[in-house]
C-alpha cells in the first residue's frame, strides 16, 4: 500500500487563516516538503479556482503552476493533479505542460485528468458547460490527443472537439513509455471504460461496498478490451485523524468533514486505522490519498503521526 497526501492549496479553506499569499504558499509547500521527508509516496493538488463549499475571496492556488513550483521544492515524492479538468485547457497544451512538469520533477509526475464537474467555475471563467455525456466524449478525445502528444514525433488527431496537425512536443517527459495517466471518477459505463482503454490508474471513492463494486466494474471493462487489470493502479481518498482512542480521533474531525466520513475513512486509534488500511488493500486498492484535517496548513501533527505509525 502506498500513501499520498492531498495538498492544502486553499480550495477547501485550508489556508483561510493565512492572509498573506506568499506566506500561504510557503505554508503549503512546507506541507509537501515535510511529506517528502517523512516518506509519503505522493502529493496531489486539485484543479479548482474558487473555494468550496462557497466561492470566496480566499486564496486558491492554480494547479499546474503549483505543481511546477513543488517539482523543484521536493526531491523524492511523486506529484500530480487530482484531477486536472479537461475543459480548462486544450489537451495538446495540457500534454505539453505535463511533459515539462515531468522533466522539472525528474520523472515524478502522476498525470491526473477528469471530465470536469464544477459548473460555477466553468461559468465564472467563461468556459462553455456542456452536459455530462458531452464532457465525457470530450475527455475520450482528449485522452487520445494526450497519448499522441507523448508517443508520436508529430502528433496527429482529427476529432469532433479537438484537432492536432503535426504538433511537436519536446521534451516528452522522463518516464517511459510515457507519464502515467490517472483518470478520476467512478462512472461505470464511460469513465471506468476509459480507464481500461487509456489509463494507468484510477481514482474512485465511496464506502467499502461502493469501492468493491467499482473495482469489479473496472475489472469487467479490462476483460472486454483485453487489458490486464493488474496494470492499473487503484487509488482512493480517505480522511484521516489518529488518536489513542476511536472517540478521541472522531472528536478531532472538523464538523464540516464529519458528514463525509464512511467505513473507508482512516479515523480512529492506530489499531482501527490499521484494520481499515488492511481491508482496502485486500480489496485491491494500491494507494490511499489522505486528506488530513488542516484547519491551517501549519498543522502538520496529524501527518507526522500517521507517518510514525504506518510509514516505515
Amino acid at each position: 500500500m502506498k500513501f499520498g497526501i492531498s495538498i492544502p492549496n486553499g480550495w477547501t479553506m485550508s489556508l483561510v487563516d493565512i492572509k498573506d499569499p506568499v506566506e500561504a504558499y510557503e505554508a503549503m509547500t512546507t506541507v509537501v516538503t515535510t511529506a517528502d521527508e517523512l516518506g509519503y509516496d505522493s502529493a496531489w493538488v486539485v484543479d479548482h479556482f474558487h473555494t468550496v463549499p462557497t466561492p470566496t475571496q480566499e486564496v486558491t492556488f492554480e494547479c499546474m503552476m503549483t505543481l511546477a513550483a513543488l517539482a523543484r521544492d521536493t526531491k523524492n515524492i511523486r506529484i500530480g493533479q487530482i484531477v486536472a479538468c479537461n475543459s480548462y485547457r486544450n489537451p495538446a497544451l495540457l500534454a505539453k505542460m505535463a511533459s515539462t512538469l515531468d522533466v522539472l520533477s525528474h520523472g515524478r509526475l502522476n498525470f491526473g485528468i477528469g471530465a470536469g464537474w464544477y459548473e460555477h467555475e466553468y461559468k465564472a471563467y467563461g468556459y462553455p458547460y456542456p452536459d455530462a455525456p458531452e464532457r465525457l466524449r470530450m475527455l475520450r478525445e482528449a485522452l487520445q490527443v494526450i497519448h499522441a502528444m507523448w508517443e508520436q514525433e508529430e502528433a496527429v488527431f482529427e476529432g469532433k472537439y479537438y484537432q492536432v496537425r503535426g504538433a511537436i512536443n519536446q521534451p516528452k517527459g522522463v518516464q517511459k513509455p510515457h507519464i502515467p495517466i490517472l483518470i478520476g471518477g467512478g462512472g461505470e459505463k464511460v469513465t471506468l471504460k476509459l480507464v481500461a482503454q487509456y489509463g494507468d490508474a484510477c481514482n474512485v471513492n465511496g464506502d467499502l461496498k461502493t469501492l468493491q463494486h467499482k473495482i469489479d466494474v473496472l475489472k469487467g471493462h479490462c476483460e472486454k478490451v483485453g487489458r490486464n487489470f493488474s496494470d492499473i493502479r487503484v487509488t482512493t481518498g480517505g480522511f484521516c485523524t489518529i488518536a489513542d482512542t476511536d472517540e478521541e480521533a472522531l472528536a478531532q474531525v472538523p464538523e464540516a468533514a464529519r458528514k463525509g466520513l464512511s467505513d473507508t475513512s482512516l479515523v480512529g486509534s492506530p489499531a482501527t486505522v490499521r484494520d481499515r488500511i488492511s481491508t482496502l488493500e485486500s480489496m485491491g486498492v494500491d494507494e490511499i490519498i489522505i486528506n488530513f484535517p488542516f484547519p491551517s496548513a501549519k498543522n502538520l501533527e496529524p501527518m507526522r503521526r500517521f507517518a510514525k505509525e504506518f510509514i516505515a
